[in-house]
């Protein structure tokens, strides 16, 4: 077991981004990053922080996952157009999506060959493209 106090990783992220560490931000990050990479909804980590006595609202998880993205902390995955995903892995990779399960599973960078890409519109530039694959049975 650690030494170190329970949100100092945690608040040494947030320092590293400049997002002031409210107990709200510390508590989420600590969620998110004190396991291995992970994908979550806003929902599932709602229901993680108040299993762990954390008091926050729904709509708080959400600003504070947008936040979190925005600074690179996480990586905004949208399956559809109700439902994203955050992934704690922000390296470049792809994502197999599981329908029957609502599951996203990591696919390597390296395991996916775009060949052509559209040139953008006029006053844009590509950040990135994200391939997700959809598999249907378990």
């Amino acid at each position: 077991m650690s030494s170190e106090r329970p949100y100092a990783q945690a608040l040494e992220r947030l320092r590293c981004v400049d997002l002031r560490p409210t107990r709200q931000r510390l508590a989420l990050a600590r969620l998110l990053f004190e396991t291995p990479h992970r994908h979550v909804t806003a929902e599932r980590l709602h229901e993680e922080a108040v299993a762990a006595g954390v008091q926050v609202s729904l709509a708080t998880v959400y600003n504070t996952l947008h936040q979190f993205t925005e600074a690179g902390m996480l990586r905004e995955i949208v399956v559809d157009s109700g439902r994203s995903y955050f992934d704690t892995n922000t390296s470049e990779h792809h994502h197999f999506f599981h329908e029957n399960s609502s599951r996203l599973e990591d696919i390597p960078a390296g395991d996916v060959v775009v060949a052509e890409v559209p040139s953008p519109p006029d006053g844009t530039r590509i950040s990135r493209v994200d391939v997700i694959v959809r598999l249907s049975g378990e």
